[in-house]
């Protein structure tokens, strides 16, 4: 089926209230984009979602709809109606599951370790497979924060060691972790849909009895060999305490979710507790990375 795509440009004050005029029209979907590329950061448990200050909102319309009614009834009701800014689009007419799944292919990072989602074949049957399906919760391995984490777990020998995934998403670090040798992995995130994604993960791939999973509130006091924290700039400054209270006695910690520019602040705050390695970054992200004193 042939679509058309509305484009309204917003900021942080009225993307809300565009995405329910434009439902409030017909759209089949309403999503929104960064109209800027700027990072916004991970909420905190409880705080309101925020929205980039240059927010593109888009509807997404059945070709038959009647568009010259829709943004007749979106100017009436806009606050500079005369100038609202928009653009509408066709969108080309495919089998979008198909495509889809064209997009993710296995990936390999380090040495060992292999990331495949389940329609593919698996290239190195002898290697440190994880079978992982692009879903609901962040982490297939794509983006780069991932990857810099998975490269430096592929990176330790993880024989009989007990890892803590702060902001486990997908699972995808602690499935990585557990194949990759680990004894146990605890996960832990504030979404309950993404604990369900490390849970169901966890089966496919047969490590679901070394995996324990928690919401905050519910996290265990322990102390682990390998800390790794995949949550964003913000999240890991103000939870730096919490982060390290999981880090034992000269264990290592990975950081990432960090963009360059704010990577010296978080080395310099995780170095009150940990010898820092330097920091290892990929297109504009970075790892942070170093052992317990």
């Amino acid at each position: 089926m042939p679509w058309i795509q509305l484009r309204l440009n917003a900021d942080e004050e009225t993307a809300e209230k565009y995405s329910d005029w434009l439902s409030a029209c017909g759209a089949q979907a309403v999503t929104f984009i960064d109209a800027k590329d700027t990072p916004i950061y991970e909420p905190l448990p409880g705080d309101e979602v925020i929205y980039w200050s240059n927010t593109i909102v888009m509807g997404l319309y059945d070709a038959s709809y009647d568009m010259d009614k829709v943004l007749r009834y979106l100017k009436s009701i806009h606050p500079d109606g005369d100038n609202m800014r928009y653009k509408l689009e066709q969108i080309e007419d495919k089998d979008w599951e198909r495509e889809w799944m064209d997009n993710f292919h296995p990936m390999k990072f380090g040495q060992r370790l292999w990331i495949c989602p389940s329609w593919r074949e698996v290239p190195e049957p002898d290697a440190v497979n994880v079978m992982l399906d692009p879903g609901l919760a962040f982490g297939t391995g794509t983006h780069p924060t991932t990857a810099l984490c998975l490269t430096w777990l592929d990176s330790l020998d993880l024989s009989d060691k007990t890892v803590v995934d702060f902001g486990c998403g997908s699972g995808i670090l602690s499935l990585a972790a557990l194949k990759l040798g680990a004894k146990k992995v605890i996960g832990i995130d504030i979404d309950p849909q993404a604990l369900q994604a490390s849970k169901e993960n966890a089966k496919r791939n047969g490590v679901e009895d070394r995996l324990e999973l928690y919401l905050p509130k519910d996290q265990p006091q322990l102390t682990a060999d390998v800390v790794v924290a995949n949550i964003l700039a913000g999240p890991l400054r103000e939870l730096a305490p919490t982060i390290m209270a999981f880090v034992g006695d000269k264990g290592l910690l990975a950081l990432s979710g960090v963009l360059e520019t704010q990577a010296e602040e978080l080395q310099s705050l995780y170095g009150n507790w940990c010898e820092m390695e330097p920091v290892t970054v990929q297109e504009e992200w970075v790892r942070l990375s170093g052992r317990r004193k």
